[in-house]
């Protein structure tokens, strides 16, 4: 499962498998930054996790908009990148907007470089699926930082492209 992640003012996504108790899970911020690792992950009571990572044991309580870790409050959200809503439209309206990959496919087309200054609905990549070309667009006006694919590439679902700042 894959989920797109922010936390404390950063973002990344988070690739993880369970498998019973086991959690493999593979951490990748936006600055390049990664992590990966199995726990064990056992929900003691609604919302309420009890996690063994190389052997320290965590509390998780899962708020909306935070999660609170061994009672250090962590300002934190997470979006399954196959659910979109008006709300995130009207998220991306402030802070860094990020270009995702709507499925896996091939990145046929990057229509812009870096630093490039776009317009909102501004085409910024195309990526082919199944034999269909989306175009993604800029979901505001700002400009273009963290270009992160180069044509040609195999991109996943909810893998970002690029940011719009």
């Amino acid at each position: 499962m894959k989920r797109l992640i922010q936390a404390n003012g950063r973002s990344g996504s988070l690739d993880f498998t369970r498998d019973g108790t086991h959690l493999r899970f593979h951490l990748t911020w936006d600055d390049g930054a990664h992590d990966t690792g199995l726990c064990e992950a056992v929900e003691s009571a609604p919302g309420v996790w009890s996690l063994l990572w190389e052997g320290q044991s965590f509390e998780a309580i899962l708020e909306p908009g935070a999660v609170i870790v061994n009672g250090t409050r962590i300002a934190a959200t997470s979006l399954d990148p196959r659910n979109w809503s008006p709300a995130d439209a009207h998220a991306a309206a402030s802070g860094p907007a990020h270009i995702t990959a709507p499925m896996p496919g091939k990145l046929v087309r990057v229509l812009v470089a870096e630093g490039d200054t776009v317009e909102e609905g501004q085409g910024i990549a195309v990526v082919e699926a199944m034999k269909m070309q989306n175009e993604m667009q800029a979901p505001r006006a700002g400009i273009v930082r963290g270009l992160r694919a180069a044509p040609g590439a195999t991109v996943a679902a909810g893998e970002v492209l690029a940011t719009i700042e």
